[in-house]
C-alpha cells in the first residue's frame, strides 16, 4: 500500500523538489520569472487536463475563466475595495457559476460541436473584459494592485515563484487525488462510453459538469497568480482566443491524461520562446517546428512516451 502510494503522489514529490532546487541552479531572477509564468499555465492546463485528459470532453475557450480570475484581484481591490485575497476567492467563485451556468447546455454536445460552444464561452467572456472599459480598462488593460498579507505587501520575483510553485503542486496533488477516486474512474468510463458508463448507473451529465466547473476553478486560480505576478493584465493576455489555443496545446503536447503532462507542455510553450528570441523573425517557425516534431514522434504526448520507453528498457 505504501508503494502504491508513494509511485501515486511520485510526480508531485518531483515537481516539489524541481521547485525547492531551481532557484540554487538558475543564474538569475529572470530565469525564476520564467519558470513561475511555467507553474502559472501549467496549473491552468492541469484543470483543462482534468476536463480533456479525464473525462474526455474538449475545451477551446478555457482561458475565459482565466480572465475572470485575472480580473477579480484587480477590479476587487481598485473599484470596490475588496482585499486582494476575497477578491481571489470571489473570482473563483464566479468562474466556478459561470462554468454551471454555461456547463448545463453545452455539455449536452458532443465532439465538434461541444468545441464550437466551448469557444463562444470564452469569447463571450473576453467581448465582456474588453468592452466594459469603466471597469476593465478595455483593450489596454489595467493595473494588478500589490497583494498585501498582514499589513505587508507581497513582492518579490523569489516570492511569487514559491508562491506559484506550491500552488501547482497542490493542484497536482489534488488532481491525483481525483484521478484516483470513485469520481476519477466514472470520468473515465464517461471518456471511453457514456452509454456503457450510464448502463452502470453513472449520472454523466452531473460527473462531467463537476469537472468542468472543476477546471474552472483551476483556470481562474491561475489567472489570479498571472494577474498578482505580472502586475497588469490586458483581455489578450488572459483571456483571448490564442490563450485558450495555447492552453489546449499544452495539455496534448505534454500527455493528454498525465499529471506531470501540463507541466511539460507549459514548459515547451513558455520556455521555447524565450529561447528562440535570438533567431528574430524565424522564432515562430522553428517554434512550430519543433511541436510538430513532438507530435510525430511522441504521438500519445511528451511525458507519457517518455514514460513508455523509459518503462521499455528497464523492463
Amino acid at each position: 500500500m505504501n508503494r502504491m502510494l508513494r509511485s501515486r503522489y511520485l510526480p508531485a514529490f518531483l515537481m516539489l523538489a524541481a521547485m525547492l532546487a531551481l532557484p540554487y541552479v538558475l543564474p538569475s531572477t529572470y530565469y525564476l520569472r520564467v519558470a513561475s509564468m511555467v507553474f502559472v499555465f501549467a496549473l491552468a492546463a492541469m484543470g483543462l487536463n482534468l476536463l480533456l485528459g479525464l473525462a474526455g470532453q474538449v475545451s477551446l475557450g478555457h482561458a475565459g475563466f482565466m480572465g475572470v480570475g485575472a480580473y477579480a484581484v484587480a477590479i476587487g481591490p481598485t473599484h470596490l475595495g475588496v482585499p486582494a485575497i476575497p477578491s481571489a476567492l470571489a473570482g473563483v467563485a464566479l468562474s466556478c457559476l459561470l462554468a454551471y451556468l454555461m456547463g448545463r447546455p453545452i455539455l449536452k454536445l458532443k465532439g465538434y460541436y461541444l468545441a464550437v460552444a466551448t469557444l463562444g464561452c470564452g469569447l463571450l467572456i473576453s467581448m465582456v473584459l474588453t468592452n466594459e472599459a469603466q471597469w476593465t480598462g478595455g483593450p489596454d488593460g489595467m493595473g494588478v494592485p500589490r497583494l498585501v498579507l498582514f499589513d505587508a505587501p507581497v513582492r518579490g520575483v523569489q516570492t511569487w515563484y514559491y508562491v506559484c510553485g506550491v500552488a501547482l503542486v497542490i493542484g497536482m496533488v489534488l488532481a491525483i487525488n481525483l484521478t484516483f477516486s470513485p469520481t476519477g474512474r466514472a470520468l473515465r468510463a464517461i471518456r471511453d462510453s457514456e452509454v456503457a458508463a450510464r448502463v452502470v448507473g453513472i449520472d454523466v451529465a452531473r460527473q462531467k459538469l463537476f469537472v468542468f466547473v472543476l477546471s474552472a476553478a483551476y483556470a481562474a486560480v491561475a489567472g489570479s497568480l498571472l494577474a498578482f505576478v505580472n502586475g497588469h493584465i490586458t483581455p489578450d493576455s488572459t483571456s483571448g482566443f490564442l490563450r485558450s489555443i495555447e492552453l489546449i496545446t499544452m495539455v496534448v503536447l505534454g500527455g493528454t491524461g498525465a499529471v506531470l503532462g501540463p507541466v511539460a507542455g507549459a514548459a515547451i510553450l513558455v520556455i521555447l520562446p524565450q529561447a528562440l528570441t535570438v533567431f528574430h523573425d524565424y522564432e515562430h517557425m522553428i517554434l512550430g517546428l519543433v511541436m510538430m516534431a513532438c507530435m510525430i514522434a511522441l504521438r500519445q504526448g511528451l511525458v507519457p512516451a517518455l514514460t513508455a520507453r523509459f518503462r521499455e528498457r528497464t523492463a
